[in-house]
């Protein structure tokens, strides 16, 4: 223990040294200021672009402006249909507000059909157990699935607004990216890079698996240690407390692990989608040189470094100029 504070303490030194280094070869200008022409639109877009913005959602709805497609993305998800109005798909509005007014209002009114008959059966059972009256599974199944095509019809929408912007852009990382959000692995096959899909597919269902498995061990493991510590029941189980608590809390450390190995994969595959779409265009010559030959390095120009007046006059520094062609 002690060597690794030594280590922890020495590693942080050299941080702390490399930092103030750094901060005394360059001028804090050089990290702040603007190299684009304020006059470009560009310029301001690189330094304080916003992620959302009510204004940019509004004047792209009445096609004043041009909308990102991020800032679609999120109004869509609050409002359906704001990127089918944005896309000029306005056919689509009844079929997307009537299919989930309809499987929403019908899902509801099924599940209040089979919380009417627990309701009744629960007092027919209280008066008299031999009661004929049953519960309505059926209402109950019916209900949910009614729920569940409304969240489909939902994502359908949105998985629409981003497959119809801009179709004459290919490929579009912003739609890559929502893909990917949308559905793991659809990203990649937009970007057609097909062989990943089977990876990240792999990779969050063994997370999954191992989300389920452990959670479930953690929660029978819960329970054999509620029922070993009760003193009001007599409990004769072969595992005792101190190994069920042991247990359990060995598989809630494993099922945190696994929900976060889930989040990692499925936030990889969206950067995956986003940063390939990107980088499409982008090809490696085969010509790839490289060349370093003496420079002499000007000091108070565009590299923002101290001078150091007496070195060499002028105070310019001699260094190394290293060039790559590819």
């Amino acid at each position: 223990m002690g060597k690794t504070i030594k280590y922890i303490i020495a590693i942080i030194a050299c941080l702390v040294l490399s930092s103030l280094v750094s901060k005394a070869q360059f001028r804090e200008e050089a990290f702040t200021q603007t190299y684009n022409d304020q006059t470009d639109s560009t310029a301001t877009a690189d330094t304080a672009d916003k992620m959302f913005s009510f204004k940019e959602l509004f004047g792209g709805l009445a096609h004043k402006t041009d909308l990102r497609i991020g800032t679609m993305f999120v109004g869509s998800m609050v409002i359906p249909g704001l990127s089918q109005i944005y896309n000029r798909d306005w056919w689509k509005l009844p079929v997307i507000y009537g299919g989930i007014g309809t499987c929403a209002g019908l899902g509801g009114y099924y599940l209040h059909q089979y919380n009417l008959s627990k309701k009744a059966y629960e007092a027919a059972y209280a008066a008299d157990p031999n009661t004929t009256l049953r519960i309505d599974y059926a209402a109950r199944q019916r209900g949910t699935w009614l729920l569940v095509g409304a969240g489909l019809i939902y994502w359908g929408s949105l998985m629409d607004g981003a497959a119809c912007y801009k179709k004459d852009i290919h490929p579009h990382p912003g739609r890559a990216t929502i893909y990917s959000i949308l559905l793991p692995g659809l990203g990649q096959a937009y970007n057609g890079e097909y062989w990943k899909i089977p990876i990240y597919w792999g990779c969050i269902a063994g997370s999954i698996h191992f989300l389920y498995t452990n959670n479930t061990n953690y929660q029978r493991f819960k329970r054999i240690h509620n029922e070993a510590t009760n003193p009001d029941i007599e409990y004769t189980g072969p595992i005792s407390a101190e190994t069920a608590v042991w247990y359990r809390d060995v598989y809630r450390r494993y099922r945190d692990y696994s929900i976060v190995a889930t989040a990692l994969f499925y936030l990889l595959q969206i950067i995956d989608a986003n940063v390939f779409a990107y980088m499409h265009d982008f090809e490696v010559s085969e010509n790839i040189s490289m060349r370093l030959e003496p420079a002499v390095l000007s000091n108070d120009n565009i590299y923002a470094m101290n001078s150091s007046p007496g070195f060499i006059p002028g105070g310019n520094s001699i260094g190394l100029k290293l060039g790559l062609r590819f």
